[in-house]
């Protein structure tokens, strides 16, 4: 089984997000895709085989088997495009989430997914707890969006993770106005759920920052900026019920799983 390793939603490698990508003739076994994400342990890796003129695409983390990930998707576009189909600008993936679309533009890889909804909801004590700090604002959808005061609040953020667990939300996101030149908001993306502390870079929750910023800024694109440790940049723009994530990635290794 070869086996890629991509930093994603950034231009140089030891950023980003890591994803690793393993092309299939046909679907192993789900415990050995299980397996090799345990065996891994980034946030996300990528199973992909080829149908037709598209691609079917599974995402798995070291806890388990997930419906939709932004930045594994990136990397897997980056390996198809550059190592399957150099000729080719764009790829198609059938997910649990439906279809999804990746554009080549020059160095950004240009996604399409669908926008999340912004439920709102109470801010309550036990997201003051588990944050350390009072939201201003709390949404759910798949994940949970806490919107804190400013980016320092963001960024001096050191949440208790059994606490973060107990939140509702697969994941748990906070976001502020961005403080730095070029960039319109600032976040980061707590995952404990799925046995990932903190996120990297999180392409999925962006369709829900998205639609938040997108309405409080009244901007067609944002930059965003996600604060982890590794940091990253993702280009992003609302489109109807549709958000188009972009970014950049970059190869770190390549290599073959002995499965035996």
């Amino acid at each position: 089984m070869k086996q890629y390793i991509v930093d994603a939603f950034t231009n140089k490698v030891f950023a980003g997000n890591q994803a690793a990508v393993c092309i299939l003739d046909v679907w192993p076994d789900d415990k050995l895709m299980q397996s090799i994400a345990k065996e891994n342990n980034f946030s996300e890796t990528a199973f992909v085989v080829k149908e037709g003129n598209a691609y079917h695409l599974r995402w798995f983390t070291p806890g388990g088997e997930i419906d939709f990930c932004g930045h594994a998707t990136l990397g897997t576009s980056y390996v198809i495009l550059n190592y399957y189909g150099k000729d080719q600008q764009e790829v198609s993936f059938n997910t649990q989430v439906g279809k999804v679309t990746v554009k080549r533009k020059d160095a950004l890889y240009e996604m399409d997914f669908p926008a999340y909804t912004l439920n709102k909801v109470e801010v309550t004590d036990q997201m003051e707890e588990a944050l350390g700090i009072r939201p201003i604002e709390a949404y759910i959808d798949r994940d949970l969006l806490l919107v804190l005061p400013d980016a320092a609040s963001v960024r001096n953020l050191k949440p208790n993770q059994n606490k973060i667990k107990n939140l509702e939300g697969l994941l748990v996101a906070v976001t502020a106005p961005a403080d730095q030149e070029g960039f319109d908001c600032i976040s980061r993306i707590f995952a404990p759920k799925l046995g990932v502390p903190e996120d990297p870079v999180t392409g999925s929750t962006h369709c829900m920052i998205t639609p938040y910023w997108f309405h409080r800024l009244s901007k067609q694109e944002l930059i965003c900026f996600q604060a982890s440790e590794r940091s990253g940049i993702l280009s992003t723009k609302l489109c109807g019920d549709r958000v188009k994530v972009a970014g950049q990635a970059v190869l770190f290794s390549k290599g073959t799983i002995l499965e035996d």
